[in-house]
């Protein structure tokens, strides 16, 4: 087998590829530079998919977490910040394998969301099965604007005396 025949081009080479050009060269950038960021083999950084969504009582969050149990996240409130902490480890039996090929990530993972102000963290609830986190965040009363009378500052009965 010639190595040239397991290279995704044409015969042509490089040049004739039907992306090369600007929009090619910017999507392989990107994808460099994403699976840069996502790191590569059992050290690679863990980032869990999240999907927010509101209603009109509470702010609901879903994180994927394929392969994790409930005592392997933490969910935390501090001020306005939320943050889900977890740690995928590797499995007993694997470490006494020769793996020639994981394409498995482990380590541990962090994500931290801004909240909006006033949240009461012990209203916040969360759940986890088939691996997906879903965190229910009722949202903070709204404060009512207020009108403030304005009224006649009162005269001093001392200044006239004085």
């Amino acid at each position: 087998m010639r190595l040239t025949s397991l290279i995704p081009f044409r015969d042509g080479g490089a040049l004739t590829r039907p992306d090369f050009g600007l929009f090619g060269l910017h999507r392989e950038i990107d994808r460099l530079f994403s699976e840069f960021a996502q790191g590569v083999g059992p050290s690679a950084k863990i980032i869990p998919n999240i999907e927010i969504s509101e209603t009109d009582k509470a702010i609901e969050i879903s994180a994927e977490m394929p392969g994790l149990e409930r005592k392997d996240v933490e969910i935390s409130i501090d001020d306005d910040t939320l943050t889900i902490r977890g740690e995928k480890k590797i499995e007993e039996n694997q470490k006494d394998k020769n793996v020639q090929l994981s394409e498995r990530s482990y380590g541990v993972f962090l994500r931290v969301l801004q909240l909006p102000p006033g949240i009461d963290p012990s209203s916040v609830q969360a759940t986890m099965s088939n691996g997906v986190l879903k965190i229910a965040i009722p949202k903070p009363a709204k404060s009512e604007p207020k009108k403030i009378e304005v009224k006649e500052e009162a005269k001093q009965e001392n200044k006239a005396a004085a």
